[in-house]
Formats: C-alpha cells, sequence, structure tokens
C-alpha cells in the first residue's frame, strides 16, 4: 500500500485535527541503540510534516533530554503545522549505562521546573499536551495533576494527559482538571486496556493514544533473528527473548496472512487494527526511516473487514510479559 496524504481525527473533544497515525519520536535518540540506516531527524520529521502527520509525541527522558531538542529543531519553522506533545514526572537515575534505569517524579515543585526546561529545549512557548508520564506511587495524583493545571492556566500547554494510569486514577485526575489525552501501550498483543481506559476515554471526550503499537517492530515481521545490540532495550523484554520468540513469530505469521489479502504489510494490518479500535484513537509509531513512516501513515488508508478484524481478534496472548 502506498498513500498520497493521510486520513484525519480528532484529538479529543473540541481538540485539534492531527493525522490519524502520529510519530512517536523516541527511539531517534534513545533506547533502540544504533542503527545503519537510520536518517536525520530532521529529515525524518520534516516528511512527516509533508504526509500530513502532525501529532509528535516525545518526552524529557528520552535521551534523557536530548529527544525534545532534536524535536525542537526539527519543527522550527513549521511549528503552526505540528501538535506537539511532551511529558514529565519520569526521571532517568543513570545516563550512563544501558539499563535505562527510571523513577517517578510526581512532585508539584518538579513538574513546575519539567515544563519550563521542555519548553527551552523544544524551542517554543506552550505544548498542545503535556502529560504526565507514569503515576508516581509516592505523590497523591491530585497534587500532580492540580501543578499540571496551573501550566494550562499560565499558557505553557493547551491541554493535558497521563500515561499508564488505571481507570480509579484516570477519575482522580480528572475530578482536579479535565484530562484530554491518555497514553498506554496497546497492540496486537498488548490489549489490556481494551475495556478499562480505552472506554474511559470514549466517555470523557478523550483521545487514547496507544504506544508501541508495532510491539516495538515485532509485530513487523522483520525481527525473526534478530540479536539486538546492548543499547538496545528490546534485548532484555520477555516477548523478543529466544524462548519466546517462535511462539509469537507464529502470531506475526497470522497477521502477515491478513495483509497478504489487502497487498499490505503485517505491520500496517497491525496500525489498522489498533485505529480500529475506535475513531478516538490515534497511535504514534515510531521510526527513523522515511520509507517506514510511509509505510506508517499509509496504514491509516486500510480498511480491514469484519473477517480480518474477528482473526485480528481472536489471536493468542504472547508469548512473556511486557516488560
Amino acid at each position: 500500500m502506498t498513500t498520497d496524504s493521510i486520513p484525519t481525527r480528532q484529538l479529543w473533544t473540541d481538540g485539534p485535527t492531527v493525522g490519524a497515525v502520529g510519530l512517536g519520536c523516541m527511539g531517534m535518540t534513545w533506547a533502540y541503540g544504533d542503527d545503519p540506516g537510520a536518517e536525520d531527524p530532521d529529515q525524518v520529521i520534516g516528511h512527516a510534516l509533508d504526509l500530513g502527520v502532525t501529532f509528535l509525541d516525545t518526552a524529557d527522558m528520552y535521551g534523557p533530554f536530548t529527544n525534545e531538542e532534536v524535536v525542537g529543531r526539527a519543527v522550527a519553522g513549521r511549528r503552526d503545522e505540528v501538535v506537539l506533545a511532551t511529558k514529565g514526572g519520569n526521571v532517568v537515575t543513570d545516563t550512563d549505562g544501558d539499563n535505562f534505569p527510571i523513577v517517578q517524579d510526581g512532585r508539584p515543585e518538579h513538574l513546575r521546573q519539567a515544563i519550563d526546561a521542555s519548553l527551552r529545549r523544544l524551542g517554543v512557548d506552550h505544548v498542545d499536551l503535556y502529560y504526565l508520564h507514569r503515576p508516581d506511587p509516592n505523590v497523591p495524583v491530585e497534587d500532580s495533576i492540580g501543578a499540571m493545571a496551573e501550566m494550562v492556566a499560565a499558557g505553557k500547554a493547551r491541554a493535558l494527559g497521563v500515561s499508564e494510569f488505571t481507570v480509579d486514577q484516570l477519575d482522580r485526575a480528572h475530578a482536579v482538571h479535565p484530562i484530554s489525552a491518555v497514553q498506554s501501550e496497546l497492540s496486537l498483543w498488548t490489549r489490556d486496556h481494551l475495556t478499562t481506559s480505552l472506554d474511559w476515554c470514549v466517555r470523557h471526550g478523550a483521545a487514547f493514544v496507544p504506544f508501541s503499537p508495532l510491539g516495538r517492530g515485532f509485530l513487523t515481521g522483520r525481527y525473526r533473528d534478530t540479536v539486538f545490540a546492548a543499547d538496545d532495550f528490546r534485548g532484555r523484554l520477555p516477548r523478543f527473548h529466544q524462548d519466546n520468540r517462535a511462539a509469537n513469530l507464529a502470531l506475526v505469521d497470522r497477521v502477515e496472512a491478513i495483509a497478504a489479502r489487502h497487498h499490505a504489510t503485517a505491520g500496517q494490518v497491525a496500525l489498522a487494527w489498533t485505529l480500529a479500535q475506535g475513531d478516538h484513537v490515534v497511535p504514534i509509531p515510531g521510526t527513523r526511516r522515511r520509507t517506514r513512516l510511509d509505510e506508517n501513515a499509509a496504514a491509516a488508508r486500510l480498511r480491514l473487514t469484519d473477517t480480518d478484524l474477528a482473526e485480528l481478534d481472536a489471536l493468542p496472548a504472547p508469548a512473556g510479559t511486557r516488560y
């Protein structure tokens, strides 16, 4: 499949209109190791905007910090074309190793500093969406969201979101300030949110933003024999381990069979399934290559049949946990 343009969706009630597939920028600077085929982020992000992929996702912890700088440089001069989201509240505690140790810091004083630092790195006076990256178990949700509500009042963020929240936490957060977007993992091999936060978003007019909708690349079928480098965190994820890989590749084989019926790729089918979960869903697959960006954007035009969706819904659970 190819695409000349990308369909659009409204992110949340009264929210901005964006391309139905967004772009997760994390892998451009962090977590996935070196890629000999990676292109300059300026080229990739510029191409995304040309395609109508206008919803860009970053965070202060990616790099850490460098990802926001990269995204900021890439969108300079095209800010009015972009719906820009970043996150705060996760802190990388060791930047020297390859283990990516992270702790949560949802204290109001930390978040107030974090948004100002993010705006400086991005080179903008506001972001369209600011997420609490994860709930801090040591800080009441109400305190964190209360500090973030100040950002909206000050014009530093247009709307607020949260990531990986339970429904109870969503209710508590929403009682303090409207939650416009919920970001959590959702894909053909991670379906935990289908009957929880996905439904919550429908009831509250919020967007649901799936990260890792391609299973960190595994659902594309391109990692059948890959040995991941030490600086690629996928090498430590159970679903990528050799003892689970055969079972999980059998799942991918079934996705590829459906893709063949549409002259599409397995990755496009995986994204189309995610999009089919509701008009309020805007996935943010990441890539460092323009050809993959073209492929991902084209998935927004793929219409799966009821038979396709039933087959995909019936896929077995993957072998191995997420982390």
